[in-house]
């Protein structure tokens, strides 16, 4: 199997998830303290929303990539 069409099919993969799940997310730990034996931290959920544009785009490209022969 040639790299162009593995490529197409993680753009083919990667565009259904985006369209299937919209975004994701993930925690960020920002700060930190050390009284003595007791830790804190404190912890942010942060969530990146994936367009819609952008995952019929990798869909497109990815079918492109796939189907056309050179």
């Amino acid at each position: 199997m040639s790299a162009s069409k593995i490529i197409a099919i993680l753009l083919i993969v990667a565009g259904s998830l985006g369209l299937l799940y919209g975004g994701f997310t993930y925690t960020k730990e920002t700060h930190e303290a050390k009284l003595g034996p007791i830790t804190l931290s404190v912890k942010d959920k942060e969530t990146v929303n994936i367009p819609v544009w952008a995952g019929v785009a990798s869909v497109a490209a990815g079918l492109i990539l796939l189907f056309v022969r050179k």
